[in-house]
């Protein structure tokens, strides 16, 4: 990939495609392409062949998606299986027909089983029963993988996946209704400070543990393996450490400068013990996370109250 090919960011404006933007251009990649929603319904085949026909992209970077928490994947389950297989078997196709030399897909942890053996390795996928409440969303993540490496195999493309970890960073999500840990707790702490409540109340026990990564991070791996991979293995991208809830609270009071108590509600639930991926792969082929928790999360708070008034919309 050159300085001057033709790069398409399907969901620039996410939190993993905004990333990914920063970083090819600090890079000096000159020709990035992309398209708000509103212009570009990745759902239509139409649209997308449309596009793929004037825009000619060379390489793409797939962080593309219809996302949300625990609420949003019950409630609509529908949604979030058609949308996710439309939007990835009409960007694969459409880069198909115009001969796309290489597509990055970025898939999601949750296509592991839900007791899957820790730390998760790549080929424990399709061990075991997915978690129930994102089953949808992840079948349809699983078949991204699949068709990538199918359209490999029938149409010799040159297709790689990823799977992150839990990603935070700038231009996070911050609904308190559908937001992922690290940035619900950022807004939580900073509310709290701001409204003087003595303390903020959390779910659960506070020993689950996870894995987080910034998302400037993952977009470092993601112009890495662009660069240097084109293997058929999915590929784990994480820190290869996990923190307890407790732990990441008492990091995010500490940035967020929150002088107020912690109290955990042991009466509502934890959720998953523990998900850590298993990231020697990832390592053995060149790449390992060199990024500092406590410096990522304080620039991540220092956007989230530079753009508080457009987050909490």
């Amino acid at each position: 990939m050159k300085k001057d090919s033709i790069i398409f960011i399907a969901g620039h404006n996410g939190l993993v495609g905004s990333a990914i933007m920063r970083k090819l251009k600090s890079e000096g990649y000159e020709r990035i392409i992309f398209r708000p929603s509103g212009e570009l319904d990745l759902r239509s085949q139409e649209s997308v062949v449309s596009f793929f026909s004037k825009e000619k992209p060379e390489y793409i970077f797939f962080a593309a998606g219809t996302v949300g928490g625990i609420m949003a994947n019950k409630s609509y389950p529908g949604d979030f299986i058609y949308d996710n297989l439309m939007i990835i078997s009409n960007t694969l196709q459409a880069a198909r027909i115009n001969k796309v030399k290489k597509f990055l897909y970025l898939g999601s942890s949750c296509i592991y089983p839900k007791n899957s053996i820790q730390p998760i390795k790549e080929e424990y996928l399709l061990t075991g029963e997915l978690e129930e409440t994102n089953k949808p969303y992840a079948l349809a993540k699983i078949a991204g993988i699949e068709m990538c490496y199918s359209f490999n195999k029938q149409f010799d493309m040159n297709n790689i996946c990823l799977i992150p970890t839990n990603i935070f960073g700038i231009n996070d999500n911050y609904d308190l209704t559908n937001s992922h840990l690290v940035a619900a707790l950022i807004r939580k702490f900073h509310e709290a400070k701001i409204n003087n409540s003595p303390y903020v109340e959390l779910w659960g026990t506070g020993t689950p543990q996870r894995e987080i990564l910034c998302s400037d991070e993952l977009a470092n791996a993601c112009l890495f393996f662009m660069l240097n991979y084109n293997g058929n293995e999915i590929i784990n991208i994480g820190v290869g450490k996990d923190y307890t809830i407790s732990q990441i609270a008492e990091i995010i009071k500490n940035v967020t400068n929150y002088k107020g108590q912690i109290k955990f509600d042991s009466s509502k639930p934890d959720g998953t013990i523990k998900k850590q991926l298993d990231v020697s792969r990832a390592s053995n082929l060149g790449w390992s996370s060199t990024s500092d928790l406590q410096t990522d999360l304080r620039r991540t708070y220092l956007d989230f109250i530079t753009n508080y008034n457009k987050y909490t919309i």
